[in-house]
């Protein structure tokens, strides 16, 4: 059983890395993986609760409602058929209902891409997700998540910028950002982008059931709404005080040179998922999430809703291995950005349980800014001559992308990841 768990481990480890040599760097995604690791595996567990119930069967014409109790089923079930359960959850190992659901990991993170040979220092800074859950009822559920995302954003280390003086129309010069020596202040200088994302989600999930007799399960078609609140911030390896504070400009040659947190940001969202997939050994689901930023800062110039969508896929070859596959369309609003950027991005990945609560995930996530560009580093602002001796200018920041390979070991309740 071990070397099994091991070969599909393995397998799965080096599709990934020949993926990630192969495909196109991937869109710094911090709203995707709030849908990648808190709204989508939450709805689907919810989802897969309901689906999984026997169709009830009545003995007369009447149509049971199936969020209905035991009362409203045939006194009588037809010989062979168990009773039909309520729609309560059902227990953990036997004992009483579950109310609470859990999950802990620890993470780390291998960058790929054209991040320039400062970047390609090995693996990351490791994260942790924690997640708390409690069912009110068979419909209702508050989930509290915490979870950190390491990566280094490509760009940043390669290439040549202009660098533009406070009070000239004109670059003064441009700065080699690849550790070479071609050309004017911070020639040869290579900037620590490495950053850490630390994200608070809080949603209220709430299911509906359209009846059908056309679908397995109990003659419904479950469909979760989750009013979410998000809230981001970050540690960037320049910054001074292991924070996210450094300066960036916009709006140049004229624009203003701010300090403020580059990767600090809230968001609302009310996403709804609906199954479009369900056999013994696939399943499918699809999310829309109007999603609206809770205020602007920096560059922002508008805070009109937006739409993400997601689909997930999963396969089940055997009892507690899961492939899955995320494709997504994300919105990403930073202080760097003037307007959203608009993410086309996948998560690709494998999740073995290892015990009855321990599991490892295996993720690769890429993709691509479809409306914002170009990436990294697209000038350098400075205020004063002196700040270009002392590398203390500001950056103005374009589209931004980060492949990573995540690998993650945790414990938990096994519906609150994707198995």
């Amino acid at each position: 059983m071990l070397k099994r768990i091991t070969r599909v481990i393995a397998g799965v480890v080096a599709m990934c890395i020949v993926g990630a040599y192969a495909l196109p760097a991937a869109a710094d995604d911090g709203t995707g993986d709030v849908f990648q690791k808190t709204i989508v595996p939450s709805a689907n567990e919810s989802i897969k609760e309901i689906m999984n119930r026997p169709k009830p069967q009545a003995t007369t014409a009447s149509v049971v409602d199936p969020t209905q109790q035991d009362s409203n089923v045939a006194q009588v079930p037809p010989v062979g058929q168990p009773p039909i359960p309520g729609m309560e959850l059902p227990p953990i190992g036997g004992g009483g209902r579950r109310h609470f659901e859990y999950m802990v990991d620890f993470s780390m993170a291998y960058p790929y891409g054209n991040i320039g040979t400062y970047g390609k220092q090995g693996w990351l800074m490791g994260g942790m997700d924690a997640l708390l859950g409690y069912k009110f009822n068979w419909s209702t559920k508050l989930v509290a998540s915490m979870f950190q995302l390491q990566h280094w954003p490509y760009g940043f280390n390669s290439g040549l910028a202009p660098v533009y003086l406070a009070g000239f129309q004109n670059p003064v010069g441009c700065a080699d950002l690849s550790g070479g020596n071609k050309c004017g202040p911070g020639a040869g200088r290579n900037i620590n982008v490495r950053t850490k994302d630390t994200f608070g989600v809080f949603m209220l999930q709430k299911m509906l059931l359209i009846k059908s007799d056309y679908i397995p399960g109990p003659g419904a078609i479950p469909i979760i709404v989750s009013p979410t609140y998000v809230a981001r911030g970050g540690q960037i390896g320049f910054s001074p005080n292991n924070n996210d504070v450094v300066p960036f400009t916009y709006n140049l040659p004229d624009g203003p040179v701010e300090n403020i947190p580059v990767r600090s940001a809230q968001y609302y969202a009310v996403a709804v998922t609906l199954p479009f997939l369900k056999t013994p050994k696939m399943f499918g689901t699809f999310t829309i999430a109007p999603q609206w930023l809770v205020h602007t800062a920096g560059a922002n110039v508008g805070n009109s809703m937006q739409l993400p969508q997601v689909i997930y896929l999963e396969y089940t070859p055997t009892h507690g291995t899961t492939l899955f596959f995320e494709p997504q369309s994300a919105r990403d609003y930073l202080p760097t950005d003037p307007y959203p950027e608009h993410l086309i991005a996948y998560f690709l990945g494998v999740s073995q349980q290892i015990s009855k609560y321990g599991f490892v995930q295996v993720v690769l996530n890429s993709g691509n800014p479809t409306n914002l560009g170009p990436d990294g580093i697209t000038g350098i602002k400075c205020l004063t001559v002196q700040q270009a001796i002392n590398n203390a200018c500001g950056l103005a920041i374009g589209g931004l992308k980060a492949t990573q390979l995540q690998l993650m070991f945790g414990i938990g309740s096994p519906s609150v990841f994707p198995l």
